[in-house]
């Protein structure tokens, strides 16, 4: 069963025909009520009727009693032409042979006017006619209901006037009850839409009624755990850039610890090492007709290399940058990430033993952050693919996903952090390329290539 349902009705309109409907429905069942009281009131109005005009009839016959039989014909002839009709009956008078020798004349109470056939079929009732003779003649009393009929219908016409006032006097009232009722649902939308924008300090009076008050206050107590979250976050992002400075800070005075180190050792160690093989070289030339001391100087020679190796590969490890910390730091950006978003991000991170700038290292940070911000802004992906590979002294960057793409262009909506024309400047700046695709299956691709030793380039 398909329901009806208004068009564009607002709440207030379609309640308020909700509310007649019931109304009318009630009205209909009290009128079924009505209808049925009123057939037994004209059923028993006009059984009263004829009762009283057959008690007459018999009255008035029975004084003529003593008459003779034709002077008591006339007589009953003359009575009912004088009495005219009688109340709610129709009054006849036939002869021996059925002819038909009086009437009684229409009822002048509203004359020319009669309830529709319909209406005057539900209040019919199947009364008895009454029968009595005088000499040869019969009357007949034939119960006439048309004029009680008249005034039910009357009456009904009357009530469903007034009802039909009333149900758009019950409409108007309750769409107007119910408008004023829900005019705080204007506010409620409003304070929805700025909290929605970014507006968390919005907050809702409290309404005077029960329902509205409580949304109110739900409403102002979620806005509340919201600026509290939000603010915890902030509080949290400001903390956590804070340790990643700290963190910087600290590596960066390993770093600087660990070359100062390095250099100690090469101007120190290292130094007396190859003095020490340069005497030793120096005695093996000219030891060679002393076999005993020629083999004891060719073992310093011997020994001092080895220690020359050794301090070669300690300073080396000394001086290399710690590019296992990049790798560390995109780990984890990737995996907050994929937490924060639901998106699934596939890493591949490849780097090579040659030596990684720390310059190079936060431009590589900052392209794979900003790629991931642009993602989340324009291009409603489910799927990330993300190849770092350092291949000599190149360090090359792939970061695709299967979003909308950007039509082949870059994005200029603010709010994008460095932004991909940003991202291009700074890549150029330490001499390296960035490029962007938009594949034919659809999605985005940024492509970076960038040196793995910093050559900045002059603006």
């Amino acid at each position: 069963m398909r329901r009806f349902v208004l068009p564009n009705a607002s709440l207030h309109t379609r309640a308020g025909f909700v509310m007649t409907g019931l109304a009318t429905c009630l009205l209909l069942v009290l009128g079924s009520v009505w209808l049925h009281t009123t057939r037994q009131s004209v059923q028993e109005e006009v059984e009263a009727a004829t009762r009283v005009s057959e008690q007459w009839l018999n009255v008035v016959l029975g004084d003529m009693a003593a008459l003779p039989v034709a002077e008591r014909e006339a007589r009953a002839l003359s009575v009912a032409a004088a009495i005219g009709r009688v109340r709610a009956n129709v009054l006849e008078i036939r002869d021996a042979e059925g002819k038909l020798r009086h009437v009684s004349p229409p009822s002048a109470y509203k004359v020319g006017r009669s309830a529709p056939a319909w209406f005057a079929g539900l209040l019919a009732c199947d009364l008895p006619s009454h029968h009595l003779a005088v000499g040869s003649l019969e009357l007949t009393l034939h119960p006439d209901a048309s004029r009680a009929v008249l005034d039910a219908w009357d009456e009904l016409v009357g009530l469903t006037g007034w009802a039909l006032v009333l149900l758009g006097l019950l409409f108007v009232a309750t769409r107007r009850a119910l408008g004023r009722a829900l005019r705080p649902l204007d506010q409620i939308m409003q304070a929805l839409d700025r909290t929605g924008s970014g507006r968390f300090d919005t907050r809702l009076p409290v309404f005077s009624s029960l329902e509205m008050g409580r949304v109110s206050r739900a409403f102002n107590s979620m806005a509340d755990r919201l600026k509290a979250a939000v603010d915890d976050n902030v509080r949290l992002e400001t903390a956590r850039e804070v340790a990643e400075q700290m963190h910087i800070r600290v590596e960066d005075e390993r770093r600087a610890e660990r070359e100062s180190i390095a250099r100690e050792l090469h101007d120190e160690l290292a130094q007396g090492v190859t003095a020490v093989r340069a005497l030793a070289g120096a005695i093996v030339q000219r030891t060679t007709e002393q076999p005993a001391l020629h083999g004891h100087a060719q073992s310093i020679v011997a020994v001092t290399g080895e220690m020359q190796d050794g301090v070669r590969r300690i300073l080396h490890r000394l001086r290399r940058k710690d590019e296992g910390r990049l790798a560390s730091q995109l780990e984890s950006l990737i995996d907050n990430w994929r937490q924060q978003h639901g998106i699934d991000v596939f890493s591949r991170i490849t780097m090579a033993d040659e030596a990684f700038d720390a310059e190079v290292a936060q431009c590589v940070l900052r392209i794979v952050q900003e790629g991931l911000t642009n993602i989340i802004r324009h291009a409603d992906a489910s799927r990330v693919d993300l190849l770092l590979l350092q291949a000599g002294t190149v360090v090359q960057i792939r970061l695709a996903d299967n979003g909308r793409g950007l039509g082949g262009r870059p994005s200029g909506q603010a709010g994008c952090g460095l932004g991909l024309q940003g991202m291009r400047e700074r890549i150029a700046l330490l001499g390296g390329q960035l490029e962007f695709s938009c594949p034919a299956e659809g999605g985005f691709v940024l492509n970076a290539s960038l040196p793995a030793e910093m050559r900045r380039v002059k603006a």
